[in-house]
């Protein structure tokens, strides 16, 4: 059996083989609420044959949205739509999963296909906030530096929001900090200048984070998986490095996180990145071989060889594809027949398998 298409067991999670739906921001809510877009979208992928699908960056409060198409889980009411959509999932053999996240200084920008800027002034204009008050671009407002009050209230939004995803049915959580979002902007020294305990050392820079998985261990149940979405570097001079995600993810470990889906960037707007296929599997690599954690490689993987050549080059346990999945929501389906497995079809496709 390939190593692609074999099962992998994180806690009482058994997902069926190693493909994973990495979350993808479609910005067609309306205050936080899933719609019929996001069924559909979410279970082709399920349909399609993924082992386990991560629904997009969901705001655990109003003011964490990327944009205000942003979907949420801030409040009771968006967790039926949720619930239907996972019990679609389910139904068709895939392990859903949410990601759990806050914007932070990246927050109150327009939808993608209008430009994606900051938008400064009207109805879908607020406040955003971050550990510094240190804008993302020159041009955008500054964010307001969270109080420790402020702090406290938001990791406890974190909870709330793991509590909700409970009540939703999804089976795994996964804390965003990358991208240079709010959780990822408390770990990097270039957008992090605090001088409490949540700023200068390394051990207070990764504080917030420490203490969101604090709270959300709390109210997630001890047998399922909680994954940390991390930017393995910065590619940026004085930013993180994978020396630090490193040094992170032994942490991580012995905070009980099952996995680390490893990605980079996000947090200078002046990075120079080399993108390339695979370009960010070494950082999957460094982690799981300094540390034996288990890693999720991602970053314009987009065939079924190459997927299966990192695994059986245990550079990463999983691989999250993103964009080869929005091109073709039954990648998983097609992949196994270039390996020569004989996987499971949804019984209404079957007449078309051979």
């Amino acid at each position: 059996m390939s190593l692609l298409f074999s099962p992998l067991t994180l806690k009482s999670v058994t997902l069926k083989n190693r493909i994973v739906v990495s979350p993808m921001c479609q910005y067609s809510c309306v205050d936080g609420f899933a719609s019929d877009w996001h069924l559909v979208h979410l279970g082709s992928r399920a349909i399609g044959g993924a082992a386990l699908i991560i629904q997009e960056a969901t705001a655990v409060n109003a003011a964490g949205r990327i944009s205000y198409g942003d979907m949420g889980i801030w409040k009771d009411e968006h967790i039926e739509k949720l619930s239907a959509i996972v019990s679609f999932i389910h139904q068709h053999g895939a392990v859903a999963g949410i990601q759990l996240a806050h914007a932070g200084r990246k927050a109150s920008c327009d939808l993608p296909w209008n430009g994606g800027l900051q938008i400064k002034s009207g109805d879908n204009h607020w406040q955003t906030v971050a550990p510094s008050a240190i804008p993302f671009y020159d041009t955008d407002l500054a964010p307001d530096a969270l109080t420790k009050e402020e702090i406290a209230g938001t990791i406890n939004d974190f909870k709330q929001a793991a509590v909700r995803a409970l009540k939703a049915g999804y089976k795994v959580i996964e804390l965003h900090a990358a991208h240079g979002y709010l959780i990822n902007e408390f770990l990097s020294p270039l957008s992090n200048q605090r001088t409490d305990e949540y700023g200068g050392s390394f051990e207070n820079r990764v504080r917030f984070l420490i203490e969101i998985i604090a709270a959300v261990q709390t109210v997630w149940p001890a047998d399922l998986p909680i994954f940390v979405r991390i930017s393995a570097s910065d590619w940026a001079e004085g930013g993180w490095t994978i020396a630090d995600s490193v040094q992170l993810a032994m942490i991580l470990q012995k905070k009980g996180i099952d996995l680390i889906d490893t990605s980079s960037g996000g947090i200078s707007s002046t990075a120079k990145i080399t993108a390339g296929p695979g370009y960010q599997v070494p950082f999957a690599e460094a982690i799981k071989k300094q540390t034996g954690m288990p890693t999720g490689a991602v970053g314009i993987i987009t065939t079924a060889t190459q997927a299966e050549e990192i695994l059986q080059q245990q550079k990463a346990d999983v691989i999250l594809m993103a964009r080869e999945l929005l091109r073709d929501p039954y990648f998983p389906l097609h992949a196994a027949k270039e390996l020569n497995e004989d996987v499971e079809w949804p019984v209404q496709y079957v007449r078309a398998k051979r």
